[in-house]
Formats: structure tokens, C-alpha cells, sequence
């Protein structure tokens, strides 16, 4: 378990997040708890192979969450590679092979139209929870990069959030607008009243002062659109459901049809720029942010 722990150290001396320190320690565990029991070399392509049946067909996860999975697997292989433990990264084989084309079809998640967004967001009370679904809806930022969230990241003034790193994040700047920055204002002003554990940052907490974990904003989000009719947990089709990814899909769509650049929203979405001519084009935040108060929809939220 030593390299475990020294895989743990290496994360945190990168500056990654304690959610997403936490969430690869766990994938890591679980797999090599799986080989274990299987009595299979962990580090072997075709024990990777055998995971990934095992993942699809009998734990029937979502492709994005196999994914996440082998991502999370591949850095661990990566830094066992990088000191010396194993020869190459059997991962990026499996990535490049089984995984790249194995997608949900995006047509089938679910896209509100503004007036319904505004619904949900206006029948949800709690201030906390208001503030979660507006940040989610009003800057497209993935679950993992909320609960990350610290008090310090935001800048009400500017109207801004300072994203931690992360490893699929070009860039960590994103910007809110008034109707989400009287939102934080609200939740903050009853934060300090909620019991939270000693120099806890968080800036949403759960119930009992922790920081709010994805599993809880998943709940927090599917309860909020179920509240209105936007979200039937019954249901098996997924275009029947409502989650925080598809807080990110309405962000995207309607800054597109809004008619904003899309160099700008792959900017605030964080996407890498992988076209040759994306490096001749230095993109000025300020024009970014002024851009983005023109387009971002607005819900009507007091």
C-alpha cells in the first residue's frame, strides 16, 4: 500500500483537489481491491480489459462514469510509470482502443428551455440550494468543480469563481452574473450560521458542516427539477431525468444560440483549444466576461 500512499502525496503536491484527491484514491482501491479478489495482475492490459466487461456489463455503469473511472486508473498508472514501477501505461491503450468512441448519445440528455430553468430555480427555497443551481446553470461548471469550491474562490465583486485545477480544465476562470452573485450573497450570509467543522473553506456545506459531496448536489439538483416536472426518477429513458450535466448542456446550448463566440464558450467551458490556429488566438478574459453578460440568459431570480 506504500505506493498507494505515495501516489496520495504526489496528487496533493500537484495542487489537485481534496474532491478529486478523494475520488481517485477510491476508483484506485476499488480496483485493486477487484483484482484482488479475481487473483489478477493490476497492472496488466488484459486485466484492464476484464474490468471494463466487468464495469459495462455487470456493474452496467454510464459510459462517462467508465470513463472517469479509467482516467482516474490511468493516472495512477501514469505515476507508477513515471517512477519507474511499471515499464509503460497499459491504460492509454485501453482509452485509445475501447474508449474514445463509446459515448451517451448527447441527444438524449435533457434541454430545458430558460422559462423552465427559471421555474426550477424560482420553487427551490433554500438558499443554499438556489445558489448551487444557479452557479451550475449560470457557468456550466462540472459537479466535481462545485463541491471544490472554497469561500476565497469567489469574487462577488468582479463577479467571478477561481476553479481549482483540475485535469481536464484549460482554463479556471469562470464569471457569474447579478441574478447568481445575490444568490451566493444570500447563501453566505446564512453560512456562518450552519455548523461546520473548524477551518472548513467549503463554500457549500452539508447538513452537518461538511463539504457538500457530489453524490448530495446530484440529490440537491434531481429534486429541484423532480419538484417541478423536469425530472421522473421512474423513468429509464434518459432524457426523462434531470442532473447537473445537464446544468452544463443548457449553459452551452443557449450561449450558442444566444449568438455568443464559440471560441469564448469553449474558453468558459474550459475545453482545450486543440485546433493548430487556437494558439494564434489569445483570448482577452475582460472581452470574455463582457461577452458573456450580453448572452448569459437571464431567469427573472430576485
Amino acid at each position: 500500500m506504500k505506493d498507494l500512499q505515495d501516489f496520495q502525496q504526489d496528487l496533493e503536491l500537484r495542487g489537485m483537489s481534496p474532491t478529486t484527491i478523494r475520488d481517485s484514491m477510491y476508483v484506485v482501491r476499488a480496483y485493486l481491491s477487484w483484482s484482488e479478489k479475481n487473483r489478477l495482475d493490476p497492472v496488466s492490459s488484459e486485466s484492464l480489459l476484464q474490468y471494463l466487461r466487468y464495469l459495462r456489463s455487470v456493474r452496467k455503469l454510464r459510459s462517462t462514469t467508465v470513463q472517469k473511472t479509467f482516467s482516474r486508473i490511468g493516472t495512477w498508472m501514469d505515476f507508477l510509470e513515471e517512477t519507474g514501477k511499471i515499464e509503460s501505461n497499459p491504460v492509454r491503450m485501453i482509452k485509445k482502443r475501447y474508449l474514445k468512441t463509446y459515448k451517451d448519445p448527447v441527444s438524449h440528455r435533457q434541454l430545458i428551455s430558460v422559462e423552465d430553468a427559471a421555474r426550477m430555480v424560482k420553487s427551490t427555497i433554500d438558499t443554499r440550494d438556489r445558489a448551487i443551481l444557479l452557479v451550475l446553470l449560470k457557468t456550466g461548471i462540472r459537479v466535481n468543480e462545485l463541491v471544490s469550491l472554497d469561500v476565497d474562490d469567489v469574487d462577488l465583486e468582479n463577479g467571478s469563481i477561481l476553479l481549482k485545477e483540475t485535469a481536464k480544465r484549460s482554463n479556471r476562470l469562470v464569471y457569474i452574473d447579478d441574478e447568481t452573485a445575490r444568490a451566493l450573497r444570500r447563501w453566505l450570509s446564512t453560512r456562518g450560521l450552519r455548523p461546520r467543522r473548524r477551518g472548513d473553506r467549503a463554500l457549500f456545506l452539508s447538513q452537518l458542516g461538511s463539504r457538500l459531496s457530489i453524490q448530495s448536489v446530484q440529490r440537491i439538483v434531481a429534486t429541484a427539477a423532480e419538484r417541478v416536472g423536469l425530472h421522473d426518477p421512474k423513468s429509464d429513458r434518459p432524457e426523462d431525468h434531470f442532473s447537473p450535466h445537464c446544468c452544463r448542456h443548457w449553459f452551452t446550448t443557449h450561449l450558442i444560440r444566444s449568438g455568443m463566440p464559440r471560441d469564448y464558450i469553449k474558453w468558459l467551458r474550459g475545453d482545450a483549444m486543440n485546433e493548430a490556429i487556437d494558439i494564434y488566438n489569445h483570448i482577452d478574459p475582460e472581452d470574455v466576461k463582457r461577452s458573456y453578460m450580453a448572452h448569459i440568459p437571464i431567469l427573472g431570480i430576485n
